[in-house]
């Protein structure tokens, strides 16, 4: 692309423009991708921030029995094992203090009867934990770096529609060249 800035004989003003262009866009995408991770993060870190408060005073942890034996892992003492949960039918009581059943997911190989802590919205279903200041962390960078990638995304695009419309350009250019030329290298003497 910056060859196409240097002084050439053979170089159209169509070939500059592509090159300015280009140039622009990669300066332009360069220059608005630290802007643009900031703005975005900390518009996303807000936004999480608000949600897990939000979650917080939402949802209550209580202590649930298992109804049923929860199935054993194929492999007992594996690293998957430690971290697979499989559904398994538990009791609870809610916030408003009614008895509720719902399915859970725990351990692998826990006996019926067994405790686990659950956590509970204000309606008695079971749902997730509020969101730690570790997943508020990540989600938010998680969106500052699709930020980048739009960003840059954005630019080629521009770069990509400028480029077609230069090509289309030339093509008309060279196909009114070819008209005149043509008519003199087709006629037999």
């Amino acid at each position: 692309m910056l060859r196409r800035l240097r002084r050439n004989p053979l170089c159209r003003r169509n070939d500059l423009v592509q090159a300015w262009i280009g140039l622009g866009l990669l300066l332009a995408a360069l220059a608005a991708t630290p802007a643009a991770m900031v703005l975005v993060g900390d518009a996303a870190h807000r936004h999480y921030a608000r949600t897990a408060q939000h979650q917080a005073t939402t949802r209550y942890p209580t202590t649930a029995v298992l109804l049923e034996d929860a199935r054993h892992h194929p492999e007992p003492g594996s690293p998957e094992a430690r971290k697979t949960r499989y559904p398994t039918n538990v009791r609870f009581t809610d916030p408003h203090g009614h008895t509720r059943t719902a399915t859970a997911d725990v351990q692998p190989a826990l006996p019926k009867g067994s405790s686990i802590r659950v956590w509970v919205g204000t309606d008695g279903t079971l749902t997730g934990p509020p969101l730690s200041p570790s997943e508020i962390r990540s989600r938010a960078m998680g969106s500052a770096i699709l930020t980048t990638l739009g960003v840059h995304a954005t630019a080629a695009a521009a770069y990509g529609a400028a480029s077609r419309v230069i090509q289309r350009r030339n093509l008309a250019a060279w196909e009114t060249a070819w008209a005149q030329t043509a008519p003199r290298w087709t006629t037999s003497p």
